[in-house]
């Protein structure tokens, strides 16, 4: 029996759910697909082609006109994919503070969400796809035939993504860091279009307490026990 084709995983900021996804990914031989990449390559491109990430319409025309595309890593770095926009690899860029600062901004614009969702469902469509992001099981594959919904509290958060910008040798300030975590959660779960929310369907995961090892068991039980 094969497991379920689409696995939709949801979550706050640094709760854990893209590392879940890419582990999960690896272990069923499935492609991970990080939909917050996208937004993240957006916002990128907006800082360096002067757009307000207040400007709803500057963004949408400016997503529809670049090339962006998600490839497999090679290994050489620190993430399980490659963002490509017009055909530059932008990946390392694409966690830093001044990106952190806007992508919620960015991200909560109705059009915006609109021109790229197209895209995550052609993805997801080809199947064998662990996808994370904030909306995956409530908008973007409200079918997916198994949903999980990663959490953990604010301060937790907050020190992981403290850990992972200096391993990237930014110089970060834990303190900074969780109020703009707390400033994220706010505007991603108040946002008018595809608020961060579970998914009624959604087996939810408290990360707090559990290592990335008994997540992914945890999940990969899950996973057994959706087999169709």
């Amino acid at each position: 029996m094969a497991p379920p084709s689409v696995i939709a995983i949801d979550g706050p900021a640094a709760a854990g759910k893209s590392a879940l996804a890419e582990r999960l990914a690896r272990a069923l031989g499935y492609v991970f697909f990080d939909s917050g990449a996208l937004y993240r390559a957006v916002t990128w491109a907006a800082h360096q082609h002067g757009v307000d990430p207040r400007d709803e319409a500057g963004l949408a025309n400016l997503a529809r006109r670049l090339d962006i595309r998600i490839e497999p890593s090679d290994g050489s770095g620190r993430h399980a994919y490659r963002v490509l926009v017009d055909g530059r690899d932008v990946t390392a860029s694409l966690f830093q503070p001044e990106i952190d600062a806007r992508v919620s901004v960015v991200s909560a614009h109705p059009r915006l969400r609109q021109v790229l969702l197209p895209l995550q469902r052609q993805i997801a469509a080809r199947g064998g796809v662990v996808m994370a992001g904030r909306d995956i099981g409530t908008v973007v594959l409200p079918d997916a035939p198994l949903k999980l919904f990663v959490r953990a509290g604010a301060a937790t958060r907050a020190g992981r993504r403290y850990e992972q910008l200096r391993r990237r040798g930014v110089d970060a300030d834990l303190a900074t860091v969780l109020a703009e975590m707390e400033r994220r959660d706010r505007l991603d779960s108040g946002r008018a279009v595809a608020p961060l929310a579970i998914a009624p369907d959604a087996v939810v995961i408290d990360s707090d307490q559990l290592s990335l090892d008994e997540e992914l068991a945890l999940a990969l039980r899950l996973v057994r026990q959706r087999d169709p």
